[in-house]
């Protein structure tokens, strides 16, 4: 059985949208997704903004109640049918950030064992046949096949097979 890895921020969890949220509700701030097409959010928030944006993600409920990807549940599930599935997802640079990822996945993801959640720093430990993450940099060393999910920061990215969405990962891996 072939093995499949999955980021979970900006592919399972909707980490931006909550980071858009926090930030134009504590700056009075109207900033959108479409604002971002190939920019990450640090690239457009000034800099005297970057600690109170970086404080969000070390927060004890930022991980907490994000929202869900559009499809990944359903499709995740199918996946796990003809695959083995993985979640691998950064938590060491947040360390605060484990239990609230493990409660988002055990609760949205209750399909999957928690013995196939993957905190990790570097990606390129994981052996499987495809990583499918947001961030290309977690490709460099991987060994398998890196799909690149769609996000406003990578949209300029070339050089890897890409989807824009959890329907595209099903038609990429599913059968018919």
């Amino acid at each position: 059985m072939k093995r499949i890895a999955i980021d979970m921020d900006e592919v399972l969890a909707d980490t931006l949208a909550e980071h858009i949220v926090r930030y134009n509700r504590d700056h009075d701030e109207a900033v959108t997704k479409a604002d971002l097409k190939g920019k990450w959010l640090w690239e457009i928030v000034s800099a005297d903004r970057q600690e109170r944006l970086e404080g969000y993600l070390r927060s004890e409920d930022f991980f907490e109640d994000l929202g869900v990807m559009a499809d990944s549940q359903r499709v995740v599930k199918a996946l796990a049918q003809q695959y083995e599935v993985f979640i691998a997802t950064a938590a060491m640079e947040f360390p605060n950030s484990f239990g609230p990822k493990f409660r988002w996945l055990r609760r949205h993801f209750p399909f999957l064992p928690p013995t196939h959640f993957v905190f990790c720093g570097d990606k390129s430990i994981l052996q499987t046949d495809y990583l499918i993450d947001d961030q290309p940099l977690h490709f460099r060393r991987f060994s398998g096949e890196g799909i690149l999910f769609t996000a406003p920061h990578n949209l300029h990215v070339t050089g890897y097979r890409r989807v824009d969405n959890w329907r595209q990962v099903g038609q990429l891996f599913l059968a018919d």
